[in-house]
C-alpha cells in the first residue's frame, strides 16, 4: 500500500529523532511526555491513512458496498509501552543455504516464501520474547507476522502483521501499536501468509487494529 509506507517513513522519521529517549528500549520504562505525544500523532497519522485506503482505494479489500457505509477500523488505544527499539540478530546466509528462504503456509493452503533476516528480543513485563524478522523478495521493508492471545477473540484468528524499516546499525523500531489485520480477514479472496509458530506469543498484545465486529 503507498500510502502505508509514505506514513511509515514518517513514523521512522519520528523514531530516529527519539533514538535516545528512553522510550524506544527493549524493556519499557518511564516515558517522556513530549515522546510519547510524537509517537502518538504518528500512529493517528498511518492509521487515518489506513483508513482512507479502505474506504477509497481501487485494491480495498472491501467490497463497494461495504466500502459506502464504512465508519473505519478499529484499533486499541494507543499504548507507547507496546514499543520497542532494539539491534537485529542478523543471519548471515549464503542464497544456497537452505534456511536462506523461509516457506509460509497461506490461507489459500498454497506456499509464499519470504527471506530470512533475523531475530529481535524483547521483553514484555520482565519476561523477553523473540520474534523471527523476515523480508519480502521485492521489498527492503520488514515482515513481522505474529500471533498472540487475541486472535480469535478480539483479532483475525490467523494473526496480525507489523512492517518496520532497518534503521542505522541495524536496529529495528517494533511498535505493536502499528499491528494490522491482513486483507483476508476482510476478504477471503485475499491470499494471506499465517505467522510461522516461532511468532506466536503467549500473552495478550492489546494494541493494534482490532476486528471490525
Amino acid at each position: 500500500m503507498e500510502q502505508r509506507k509514505k506514513t511509515f517513513s514518517l513514523f521512522i522519521l519520528g523514531m530516529l529523532f527519539l533514538l535516545h529517549s528512553p522510550l524506544l528500549i527493549a524493556e519499557p520504562k518511564e516515558t517522556d511526555p513530549s515522546a510519547v505525544k510524537l509517537q502518538e500523532q504518528q500512529v493517528k497519522e498511518w492509521r487515518k491513512e489506513r483508513d482512507e485506503f479502505f474506504k477509497n482505494h481501487q485494491r480495498s479489500p472491501l467490497p463497494p458496498q461495504q466500502k459506502k457505509n464504512f465508519p473505519g477500523l478499529r484499533y486499541y488505544p494507543f499504548d507507547p509501552r507496546l514499543t520497542f527499539l532494539g539491534k537485529i540478530d542478523r543471519y548471515i546466509l549464503h542464497i544456497n543455504n537452505p534456511q536462506y528462504y523461509a516457506t509460509f503456509l497461506t490461507n489459500k493452503g498454497t506456499n509464499k516464501r519470504y527471506l530470512r533476516y533475523g531475530k529481535f528480543q524483547f521483553k514484555i513485563e520482565a519476561k523477553t520474547y523473540t520474534f523471527e524478522i523476515y523480508k519480502s523478495i521485492l521489498s527492503d521493508m520488514l515482515f513481522i507476522p505474529f500471533k498472540d492471545m487475541t486472535n480469535g477473540k478480539e483479532t483475525y484468528e490467523g494473526g496480525r502483521y507489523i512492517d518496520a524499516e532497518i534503521l542505522p546499525g541495524y536496529q529495528m523500531v517494533l511498535d505493536f501499536n502499528l499491528a494490522y489485520l491482513p486483507s483476508c480477514a476482510y476478504n477471503e479472496s485475499f491470499i494471506c501468509v499465517l505467522p510461522p509458530r516461532e511468532n506466536t506469543l503467549k500473552i495478550r498484545i492489546p494494541a493494534g487494529e482490532k476486528n471490525l465486529k
